[in-house]
């Protein structure tokens, strides 16, 4: 009978099993943490525990089991010592490396969460390992660990067997209780970045005789996003991806084609039509990507991540020459980069930030998309607001002309008397259909908007004369400052004060306060101020809240600030926009408010209002 000395074939390994790292020379992208275990084994100055953190693929488990293997080894004459540099050959090496070593523990905490599987474990520890030097427990995800079964382990933790060790490896530290990070020395795994991630990838596809083109490169080690597992993975699908003659080459646009994303160069084309305002041609280049296959969703996220790599060469050239970095990318981002100015691109990354949570949250994704892409090419063909002020600013004649506006009068009732400071600057936020084209809201710092707390003068609970409170302004701040912010909050919205006196306060309360209100308030102002303090109820009218007088007083003065003519100016050549806030500017950027004698109203009248 004849036989077959032809071996038979070994089973296919994915990349990722195959190249996964032995030793510490192998592990990349961990420089600091090799080099800090590596003198800790030289040095003789091992920890009983070890927890590993990072994102996932970047080689928590195969730098435990290095750990184990180190610690181990025996070296090839079986005479060695731990090593930082096991040697691979030894039986223990062999063992901890095909995942049969008796003395070398792993647990996956995902699937053995309980007290009892702890308990277990806890049991083997006292025994001694049967071959090795050390018995090492090595816990997997061990913040899937219950709280019993983490009060379980921490006596054990706390004071193991000289003969123990344990390493864990996570990726959410948060979930592990202070108790058992406090008795574990951490180290953290940083997510490899691309360039290091594109030489070991080339180094496999060489291994795997496979040719990748280098802007297929760069996509893969982009989409691992740190991830050593994840990158090889890739790799392994666009080797297959690619067909299984030798030399085929992986191609960028098989990559890209296998990722989901839309044809780079399109993407480059819809960007720029966007930009200069043609609407149709970008809409048709949206159609020929979506006819393609290619999701809204991507095609919004690719132009935001080309929105971030403009403005990154922009701001800083150097980067387009980084490895990894395609031909196209070089060349046409650095073109397109000089034709855009910073605050346009950062305009256009939120506009396409918000679009992006509206094609994700509606079921017409097309349709949604093609509405950002029309508010950005309109957006692109406005002035940005620096711009406005500047032109606004060169040419104050254009502005005086424009039409007058009357302030709307307040919706709350009449301020108690103060000066008030001049009219400010306006910020404003312009519309177009339902979604803005700009930037909406940006709130403006205006110390008469701000909380009603930050306009009072906090006043001593008492001076050198014994005085207390001399306002009911002073009260409502006491509160504040004593930390009492419901009752502080109370008194701002939902209390009209109607008589106040040194000792005695009547106030007339909304349905919204507390009904022991007057009681609290009269016993926290006796205890602070030392003075019997009595505080009445009253069914008179009173004053505004506090919170009225404010709205008031913000109303008025919005009301005249839209009346500025370079306010009005500037509505004018934004329809539909509306003043949103209204902020005061230093006394140098308005010369005009400065009197003829050489004081500045501004500055007198915010000398008042505080």
């Amino acid at each position: 009978m004849a036989t077959d000395d032809t071996p038979s074939p070994q089973p296919y390994r994915v990349l990722a099993r195959k190249y996964r790292p032995r030793t510490f020379a192998e592990l990349i992208g961990q420089d600091a943490m090799v080099r800090t275990l590596t003198n800790a084994i030289h040095a003789d100055r091992l920890p009983h525990a070890f927890i590993l953190t990072g994102v996932r693929g970047v080689g928590k488990t195969s730098t435990a089991r290095i750990i184990a293997r180190a610690l181990n080894c025996i070296g090839e004459d079986g005479n060695g010592g731990p090593t930082p540099e096991s040697c691979g050959i030894c039986a223990h090496c062999l063992a901890i490396t095909e995942d049969r070593h008796v003395d070398v523990i792993e647990m996956d905490a995902a699937s053995r969460t309980g007290v009892n599987d702890i308990r277990e474990l806890i049991d083997g520890v006292r025994y001694r390992p049967v071959d090795a030097r050390f018995k090492i427990y090595i816990i997997d995800e061990v913040h899937m660990l219950s709280s019993s079964a983490f009060n379980a382990l921490l006596k054990t933790l706390e004071e193991p067997p000289e003969h123990v060790k344990f390493i864990f490896a996570t990726t959410e530290t948060r979930k592990v209780p202070v108790t058992v990070l406090s008795r574990c020395q951490r180290f953290d795994l940083r997510r490899v970045d691309a360039e290091t991630l594109i030489a070991h990838f080339n180094s496999v596809a060489k291994q795997e005789s496979a040719t990748v083109a280098e802007g297929a490169m760069g996509l893969i080690a982009r989409a691992a996003d740190g991830s050593v597992r994840d990158g090889l993975s890739l790799l392994d699908q666009a080797i297959a991806h690619a067909g299984n003659a030798e030399g085929d080459e992986v191609a960028e646009g098989a990559v890209r084609e296998m990722l989901g994303l839309a044809d780079g160069g399109l993407i480059y084309d819809l960007f720029a039509a966007a930009m200069q305002g043609t609407v149709d041609e970008a809409l048709t280049i949206f159609n020929q990507l979506y006819d393609a296959g290619a999701d809204p969703a991507i095609v919004l996220q690719d132009l935001l991540q080309l929105t971030h790599w403009l403005t990154r060469i922009k701001l800083s050239p150097a980067a387009a020459e980084g490895q990894g970095i395609s031909q196209m990318d070089r060349e046409r981002g650095q073109s397109l980069a000089e034709t855009l100015s910073v605050p346009t691109l950062g305009r256009t990354w939120q506009l396409l930030l918000k679009g992006l949570s509206e094609v994700q949250s509606l079921p017409s994704s097309a349709q949604a998309a093609e509405m950002v892409l029309i508010r950005l090419a309109y957006m692109a063909e406005l002035p940005s607001p620096a711009d406005l002020v500047r032109t606004l600013k060169d040419n104050p004649a254009s502005a005086a002309t424009a039409p007058q506006a009357t302030p709307a009068p307040p919706a709350a009732p009449p301020v108690p008397p103060q000066s008030s400071q001049d009219d400010g600057g306006a910020r404003m936020a312009g519309g177009m259909g339902a979604h803005d084209a700009m930037p909406q809201q940006a709130p403006i710092d205006d110390p008469d908007l701000a909380p009603p707390i930050q306009e009072m003068q906090p006043a001593p609970v008492a001076d050198e004369q014994n005085m207390g409170p001399q306002g009911f302004e002073q009260i409502v701040a006491m509160f504040e400052e004593r930390r009492e912010g419901i009752l502080h909050a109370t008194l701002i919205h939902h209390v009209h004060l109607v008589r106040f006196e040194p000792g005695h306060i009547a106030l007339r309360t909304e349905p919204e306060a507390p009904s022991d209100l007057a009681t609290r308030v009269s016993k926290f102002l006796s205890e602070w101020t030392g003075d019997q303090w009595l505080v009445s109820l009253s069914e008179e009218a009173g004053a505004p809240t506090i919170r009225e007088q404010m709205d008031a007083k913000e109303a008025a003065r919005r009301g005249r600030a839209t009346a500025h003519p370079l306010v009005q100016a500037a509505l004018e050549a934004f329809p539909g926009a509306t003043v949103e806030a209204v902020t005061e500017r230093v006394p140098e950027e308005f010369p005009d408010s400065v009197d003829e004698d050489g004081t500045d109203d501004d500055t007198e009248t915010e000398k008042a209002d505080s």
